[in-house]
Parts: structure tokens; C-alpha cells; sequence
């Protein structure tokens, strides 16, 4: 399948053809024959000598491709902190066929919500959710970067309900943050 060069991981979300494969500027400089090693991968992004979506060597966390990084969680607290959370969950999810509640993660470059937010915090998201579960790294990402709460059972939710709830989310954040200028 051919594989393209994009300027970022929502660029690579957009394309029209989901078959495309997608790497970074980054990636495709560290790995000069990503093309090659992408022959047979499908709608993959910064993934090299796969098949299948196994042997991956970064698909099932996208570790090179998160939209935003997450800043080091402040002095005495553990866990990863995502200025604005409930915005950049609501950007990211907003993309066609990105938001997919049936499943935490996939390889077609999709999460549930709590994937999002895991997948947002980076390596220290990552980390977190390996120590534990994706809905608890998500709840604790979550707790650590707003006071909007957001329960976990609204991780097991439709993607439609959860979508409603990810944008009710975002106003609120923006309503406060209005409020307190």
C-alpha cells in the first residue's frame, strides 16, 4: 500500500483514502525505507516491518504520533497532565471514523474514548496504562487535568452518546475558562 509523508498525525487522520499509510517527516527520516517496510501495511501511521498489525514496532500506541504532548505531571502528583483535556479530546475525535467505543485501540489509527486520552498523554499515558488499564489511566489522566469529571462508565458508552458527552465536556471547559478571565 502506498505511504505518505504528512506534517502531523491530525493530517494523516483527514486523508480521504484510510488505506493510505502515514509517517512523520521524523519518521521517515529515521527510517529511510519506510516506504518499503509499509508495502503490505494497510492505513497505518509511522508503523515499520509489520504485517498484519503484528511485530509492530509503534502501532499499537502511535508512541510518534500523539497530537499533543502531555506536560510532566506536576511535582508530588503521578500522573499525566493534558491542558484543555475535554477540547483536544473533542479536536481529536471530530475526524471521520476516529472514535470507535467498541474498542480502546486499533491499528486503523481509532480509540475509545479513554484510548484518546491515553494515547494523548504520550509515553507517560502509556506507561501508566501499562502499569494498570486503559480505563484507569484514562480516569487518572482525566482526574489530574480537570475539575469536569468524567466517569468511567462513560468509557462503555455508543459512540454517539459518547461523543454528545465528549462535546458537552469541551463547552464546559470553555464556559470555565471564560468565566475565570
Amino acid at each position: 500500500m502506498a505511504t505518505q509523508i504528512f506534517q502531523g498525525y491530525f493530517e494523516f487522520i483527514q486523508r480521504e483514502d484510510k488505506t493510505v499509510n502515514g509517517v512523520s517527516a521524523e519518521f521517515a527520516q529515521e527510517n529511510p525505507d519506510f516506504e518499503k517496510q509499509n508495502e503490505t501495511n494497510k492505513g497505518c501511521w509511522n508503523c515499520s516491518d509489520c504485517s498484519g498489525c503484528s511485530r509492530c514496532s509503534r502501532c499499537s500506541y502511535l508512541t510518534n504520533a500523539a497530537p499533543v504532548s502531555s506536560a510532566k505531571a506536576p511535582e508530588g502528583t503521578r500522573y499525566p497532565v493534558i491542558e484543555n483535556i475535554h477540547q483536544k479530546v473533542l479536536e481529536a475525535v471530530s475526524a471521520p471514523n476516529v472514535l470507535d467505543m467498541q474498542s480502546w485501540h486499533t491499528c486503523d489509527t481509532t480509540h475509545c474514548r479513554a484510548g484518546w486520552v491515553v494515547f494523548m498523554a504520550g509515553e507517560e499515558g502509556r506507561k501508566l496504562e501499562q502499569k494498570t488499564t486503559t480505563a484507569f489511566a484514562a480516569m487518572m489522566i482525566y482526574k489530574a487535568s480537570s475539575e469536569i469529571r468524567v466517569s468511567p462508565t462513560r468509557f462503555y458508552e455508543s459512540n454517539d452518546v459518547a461523543m454528545a458527552d465528549i462535546k458537552r465536556c469541551a463547552d464546559l471547559e470553555v464556559q470555565s475558562q471564560t468565566q475565570n478571565q
